[in-house]
């Protein structure tokens, strides 16, 4: 009926756990919840590349969120216990936004390589319609493989340990306590795995190697250092989240590399959706401006607030 969440097998240390993780999940939904407010109020921002960032964002914020709350209450509270039917809904969350993560870090790289490599044409390839699509085929690939595979995870019996050694409900390790044979559950697990990140991680490192490319033509030193600082900020963020994703998926499933694969997992699930506002857009000089015109007309608002106070 329950499973025990393990986390970090660190009693003494859950305070400090939580007085540490909190603030990251209050800045990564602050830095997330203030790109999407930027991007939906902000008519010049109403660009395909915004339009993805603003996308990505959103996608965050519900990702930090599957997570984060629940492992944050159990190092406040000391209760570990999380029910079957909760455990299945945190894999599938996670499941189906990691995935679509994948693929929109794919359509972000090729929007850039369209924006970069062939300017000319970019309005016409990538209009509204195109990134509409887009996104929505990012979310149906993110969510079909991960549906099946809760499916079968449903339908298995769990007669034995209730203890997941993991601080949220992973696929691996929620199996792993199944009385029946996983086998073939595994080899959907890779398959699905493999599907979501190997085709979007050749597109975005692909996409990256064209980019690369035309910004060694540029003449300008100036022009090329900005362009390669932007870049490397893009690509840190994917190898990254696409490192430590694969790593621990790939990865032998013995117990002397639980406690490894465990601190692995915080790469993907706490620093990627952490970076994502810095690295792609609030380092941005049109969000910037973008910020600073928006605290403006709030204090205007706040100043014609009191104007009024006083004038009644």
């Amino acid at each position: 009926m329950e499973f025990i969440l393990l986390d970090f097998n660190t009693e003494d240390l859950q305070i400090l756990l939580f007085i540490l993780f909190l603030p990251v999940y209050v800045v990564t939904m602050a830095g997330n919840v203030l790109i999407v407010i930027l991007v939906a109020f902000n008519p010049h921002l109403h660009t395909p590349m915004y339009f993805f960032l603003g996308n990505l964002s959103c996608l965050e914020t519900c990702y930090s969120s599957a997570i984060l709350p629940r492992m944050l209450f159990g190092f406040l509270s000391g209760d570990k216990t999380i029910s079957f039917s909760a455990c299945l809904a945190q894999l599938y969350l996670f499941g189906v936004l990691a995935g679509t993560e994948c693929y929109f870090l794919a359509v972000m790289s090729y929007d850039r390589y369209l924006a970069i490599c062939k300017p000319l044409h970019y309005t016409m390839l990538m209009n509204g319609r195109v990134c509409s699509l887009l996104i929505a085929v990012s979310w149906i690939c993110g969510s079909l493989g991960i549906s099946v595979l809760i499916f079968l995870v449903s339908q298995l019996t769990f007669c034995g340990p209730n203890k997941i050694n993991h601080f949220f409900c992973d696929f691996t390790p929620v199996i792993r306590l199944s009385c029946n044979d996983t086998a073939l559950i595994e080899i959907i697990a890779f398959t699905v795995s493999f599907v979501c990140t190997l085709p979007p991680l050749l597109i975005t490192l692909t996409s990256y190697v064209c980019i690369i490319h035309s910004i060694l033509r540029i003449p300008s030193t100036t022009g090329k250092q900005k362009a390669f600082s932007t870049c490397s900020s893009h690509l840190t963020v994917v190898s990254c989240f696409y490192g430590s994703l694969m790593i621990v998926y790939v990865l032998p499933n013995i117990s002397s590399l639980s406690e490894v694969k465990k601190l692995l997992s915080l790469f993907y699930t706490l620093l990627t959706p952490l970076l994502n506002p810095l690295i792609y857009s609030l380092r941005n000089k049109e969000v910037k401006e973008a910020v600073r015109k928006t605290f403006r007309k709030l204090h205007k608002l706040k100043i014609q607030k009191r104007e009024n106070k006083r004038k009644f």
